[in-house]
């Protein structure tokens, strides 16, 4: 598809290639500013989009193991996923069938039964009432087959969990699109969650995840960036709940009119440095006949995880250790993914529409020889949480952000086609919220119109 249709309906951009290239033609995408901050906006996705949609909810590393369950919240929803005891994985709305009691927070191991902490209802990990303490109170037509807890649809992609609240909802394969087959030669069930991270953002969740849909700010927010990655002819390609951008690193950005192997060096350490085990300003290695700058990184990633970490990235060549693959999956997920990372960024509703929860899942691939653990979970105050030199930049910006949008004469965002899968979360939006005529104006013109 041609850049002009940015601009066009949710089905115009389906499978879309997407260049950062200009428009020339026609002007900005003006989206409402008030979906960042009206209380209203945010009930309507409250009742029409989080109960509807698939969304990760933990690492299958929190629930390997049969007697596993894991809690996941999202605004008001709780689910309950569950190993059961025959290792089926399975999950719950959280809520007693008695008088709604939550039946557990937080996560736990070797559980072997759900019991309410109010009344004392109890079920197995099928779902299944088996306990009614009192039972001859309710009569003798109390049907406990008919008391089950609401089941949840589960699913996996690789090592991340999925569910959705919506029984009628399309299956997580349909909903993902064309992204697991595009991702497949990476291999994501060798890869096993270590740890994840939760913090409070001062910003609405959708400008959260704008943050992680788009690399136009990177030449403003991430300059240390510009030594080490080609954000010019970044690609994107959008399917329609998803999309994905592929950024080339180990290469100075077109936008630098001077740059040689140090300068690529130099921006590699202070941006991704642990990823090769260096993090400290060095001389640059001088790359060896017919190799670059690129290569030796990506040498020096593979060593570094066979020395240190007893995993061989050996079969993957240099670019694909060197290029990040970014997925954006409607509505607030972002898959970080090259041979040797992967990382899960979600961005959920807050208590008010000025508040988001931000959640970084962290993987590596599995070391020969060691048993899978279960992550650890880390919950710190903002200024305390740590996700990386850039996305602690991207964090940083909200507070200013979600300040802005509020302003009285910030009536519309003003979008480029670079922000393409931004524009696409707020198409996908308006079909979860029955948005029509859709509110999304301007973009490029066709060729040929006046």
């Amino acid at each position: 598809m041609s850049v002009s249709a940015i601009g066009g309906t949710r089905e115009d951009m389906v499978g879309t290639a997407i260049t950062s290239v200009g428009n020339t033609r026609g002007g900005p995408v003006r989206i409402p500013a008030d979906r960042y901050w009206s209380a209203e906006f945010a009930e309507r996705e409250h009742a029409h989009v989080w109960p509807r949609v698939w969304q990760v909810a933990c690492s299958l590393d929190h629930v390997s193991q049969p007697g596993d369950i894991f809690e996941y919240r999202v605004g008001r929803y709780s689910v309950i996923i569950v190993r059961g005891r025959d290792g089926e994985l399975r999950a719950f709305q959280n809520t007693c069938m008695h008088r709604g009691n939550v039946l557990c927070t937080g996560s736990g191991q070797e559980i072997k039964n759900l019991r309410c902490p109010y009344h004392g209802w109890m079920y197995d990990l099928r779902g299944q009432l088996t306990g009614v303490p009192s039972h001859k109170g309710f009569g003798e037509n109390l049907n406990q087959e008919a008391l089950a807890l609401p089941p949840v649809q589960v699913d996996t992609w690789g090592p991340m969990v999925f569910v959705n609240l919506d029984p009628s909802a399309i299956s997580l394969a349909e909903y993902l699109e064309s992204v697991p087959q595009e991702s497949s030669w990476l291999d994501l069930d060798s890869f096993q969650c270590y740890a994840t991270i939760k913090t409070e953002a001062p910003a609405n969740w959708k400008l959260v995840a704008d943050g992680f849909s788009e690399t136009y700010h990177l030449q403003a927010l991430h300059r240390e960036m510009l030594g080490s990655v080609d954000d010019i002819d970044a690609s994107q390609q959008i399917w329609g709940h998803t999309g994905v951008s592929h950024q080339l690193y180990g290469v100075a950005s077109p936008r630098l009119i001077k740059s040689d192997d140090q300068t690529i060096w130099d921006s590699f350490i202070i941006t991704q440095g642990e990823r090769m085990g260096i993090t400290e300003s060095c001389p640059a290695p001088e790359p060896a006949e017919g190799k670059t700058m690129m290569s030796v990184i990506a040498d020096r990633i593979k060593r570094h995880h066979k020395e240190s970490k007893g995993i061989d990235l050996d079969r993957w060549k240099s670019r694909e250790i060197m290029e990040l693959h970014q997925y954006n999956i409607f509505p607030n997920l972002t898959v970080l993914m090259t041979a040797d990372l992967l990382q899960v960024l979600c961005a959920r509703p807050g208590t008010t529409p000025d508040e988001a929860e931000l959640v970084g899942m962290s993987f590596e691939r599995e070391r020969a020889g060691q048993e899978r653990t279960r992550p650890l979970d880390v919950e710190l105050p903002m200024d305390q949480a740590s996700f990386g030199f850039v996305l602690d930049q991207d964090i940083d910006v909200l507070t200013d952000a979600q300040r802005g949008v509020h302003q009285p004469g910030f009536t519309h965002l003003n979008l480029s086609c670079e922000e393409a899968r931004v524009i696409n979360t707020h198409r996908n939006l308006e079909r979860y919220l029955g948005i029509e005529p859709s509110e999304i104006t301007g973009g490029p013109t066709p060729e040929g119109s006046n």
